[in-house]
């Protein structure tokens, strides 16, 4: 007797949006959108050089990937270099010199840094570990030379600056190598900043007080005892006038500035030790990136007119350009 035949178990349907909808997914993930290109020139007359960056940033930000090289009026090229940089690592690579240079960081533990460079062409690397102390104002760094020629450099940072110990570098084979001390302090004293730079038995020694009119900034090296002071004097909020003296060589120079809003700036001056004069003209930020300024583009005009041959006035100009492709 044959055996009944079981009944087909009915399909459940699928429904059409969330088939597209899963694929939808699907394709925005794997769809990568064109990246925006970053293209800089900068002009410089008085060199007649050209310098060149196109960058964009890949992979949803993730990285960024930066081209350069220079250029003149015959069409003639140089330098040209390439890197890419992400949040963990950075690697530079010189076309003309067939060296690269490889940069990485990461955090092993919360508190715990390490840092690594590879410098391929010297065969040269350096590591180094940030551990935070006490908290995080408190850091220890140690960093080594691979292949190692000594002890490792060690860094304390603090609140208040920082202080390094390394070997010295002997000057004859004979001796033996000595503590190489460094560092800078810094600490506010009656409304200004003291600040002191040290390395072995070399110290500057600056203390900057500024409010909202005057900064006055005296400092001194040893043990050469070389005396400087510099006067800076803001008269409104355009006008400003920068004065600088070094007492050992007489030498001074005094700088006169006038800004008209972020995006307009006049500039003139003087300077005894190459007995320069000079005035200049700024259209875009000085200190700031061409992508702020008008049109995205600065644009810098100068003269320099020598105290000794005034026939030999100078006009220079510079200019530097990006577009967003």
């Amino acid at each position: 007797m044959a055996e009944p035949k079981s009944a087909p178990q009915p399909t459940t349907a699928v429904p059409a949006t969330a088939t597209a909808t899963t694929g939808g997914q699907f394709r925005d993930f794997i769809r990568m959108d064109r990246p925006k290109f970053r293209v800089t020139t900068a002009y410089d007359s008085h060199s007649s050089v050209f310098l060149h960056k196109v960058s964009c940033k890949l992979l949803d930000d993730l990285a960024k990937l930066k081209m350069s090289f220079s250029s003149n009026n015959n069409g003639e090229v140089w330098e040209p270099q390439v890197s890419l940089t992400s949040k963990l690592f950075s690697l530079h690579y010189d076309v003309e010199e067939r060296d690269a240079l490889l940069k990485a960081s990461f955090e092993a533990a919360p508190g715990l840094n390490f840092k690594a460079l590879h410098q391929f062409k010297a065969r040269q690397a350096e590591v180094a570990m940030v551990a935070d102390l006490s908290s995080p104002d408190y850091k220890l760094e140690l960093s080594s030379f691979v292949p190692s020629v000594g002890k490792p450099k060690a860094t304390f940072k603090f609140p208040l600056g920082e202080v390094s110990l390394e070997d010295k570098e002997a000057e004859e084979e004979e001796q033996k190598k000595a503590l190489s001390v460094s560092g800078i302090l810094k600490y506010h004293i009656l409304n200004g900043l003291y600040t002191a730079k040290f390395v072995d038995e070399n110290m500057d020694l600056r203390y900057a007080f500024k409010d909202e009119q005057m900064t006055f900034i005296p400092s001194i090296s040893m043990p050469s005892n070389a005396v400087s002071c510099a006067f800076k004097r803001r008269f409104s909020n355009s006008d400003k006038l920068s004065y600088l003296y070094h007492f050992d060589s007489n030498n001074w120079n005094a700088v006169y500035k006038h800004t008209v809003g972020k995006d307009y700036k006049f500039k003139a001056g003087y300077d005894s030790e190459v007995r320069l004069g000079w005035a200049s003209l700024w259209v875009g930020d000085e200190d700031g990136k061409a992508k702020t300024a008008p049109l995205k583009m600065k644009v810098q005009l100068m003269v320099q007119v020598p105290q000794d041959d005034v026939k030999s006035t100078a006009v220079m100009f510079r200019i530097k350009k990006r577009w967003d492709i």
